[in-house]
């Protein structure tokens, strides 16, 4: 017994005729009787009683009809689901993130993402930028949210726009009340800095002839900032960070430096599994 003999089977009990039954299922009527009594061979039960207009179901017919709707309905509703699954608006996607990433994805493009796609559920792995990586080559995510710099060999990328790093700190730490600044305003200021941006900072700083003076590094911008709130020293971040410690006394200023910038891209393997979901997420760059 086969999916299309128990759809042919369930046809002729619901129209109460072989005629009508092969009209519906646009075939002809000696194959479908054909089918009909091979599936009562096959079952060794007599499924219908024949009449001069109409068949009547058996007590056997009655209970493999029962059936046979229930069969017939999940095997539609499994197919509507892979074919979703194929189009990418169901299924779970895995993805890394850098955790000072959550402020861009969440105010925006998450958002827009699930009410496009709302059946895709998440698998979301934190790290940093080297970390994703290493899990990005292992397979164990499709899409990693990563900050320039990175080594983009075997990879594919989408970029954001550039953003600037801010300075960061509370009132007590403040020296003037301009909103950009010279990166020079931070010689001998207590800098709490994410250790992946100390070339960066230390390259900024030596531009502008001064070094840099180094109060804390640490692997995590909420960390620097966390410290900065505390009015420990200030912390040079990016800026789309600030919103990662929620409600806090802190105040920013611009940094004025071009070469004192970083940029969010997304990130996945040239020869990589790519899911129809990871495709739709990465479409979401491109359009936003």
């Amino acid at each position: 017994m086969d999916i299309k003999q128990l759809k042919y089977f369930y046809t002729i009990a619901e129209e109460g005729q072989i005629t009508n039954a092969a009209k519906r299922l646009h075939i002809a009527q000696p194959p479908l009787s054909y089918q009909l009594k091979s599936l009562e061979n096959e079952l060794g039960v007599k499924l219908v009683e024949r009449g001069s207009r109409h068949i009547k179901l058996t007590d056997a017919g009655i209970m493999l009809y029962k059936r046979a709707k229930q069969i017939l309905s999940l095997t539609e509703s499994t197919v509507d689901e892979l074919k979703d699954f194929k189009k990418g608006t169901y299924g779970t996607l895995s993805i890394g993130t850098v955790s000072s990433s959550g402020a861009s994805l969440l105010t925006s493009r998450l958002n827009t993402f699930h009410d496009k796609y709302p059946f895709i559920n998440f698998e979301i792995h934190e790290g940093n930028t080297y970390e994703l990586l290493e899990i990005l080559n292992r397979g164990v995510i499709e899409i990693a949210i990563v900050r320039t710099p990175f080594n983009t060999s075997g990879i594919n990328s989408i970029y954001l726009p550039k953003e600037p790093m801010v300075a960061a700190m509370l009132q007590k730490l403040n020296w003037n009340d301009s909103k950009v600044i010279d990166i020079v305003e931070l010689n001998n200021k207590p800098l709490i800095f994410y250790r992946r941006f100390e070339k960066l900072i230390f390259k900024a700083c030596e531009d502008s002839n001064f070094e840099p003076t180094i109060f804390c590094k640490n692997d995590d911008a909420r960390t620097s900032l966390l410290w900065a709130n505390s009015g420990l020293g200030i912390a040079i971040v990016p800026k789309s960070s600030l919103k990662l410690i929620g409600s806090s006394s802190l105040i920013f200023k611009e940094i004025d430096n071009k070469s004192l910038s970083t940029q969010l891209a997304a990130i996945w393997l040239k020869n990589g599994y790519l899911s129809s979901a990871g495709q739709n997420f990465l479409q979401l760059f491109l359009n936003t």
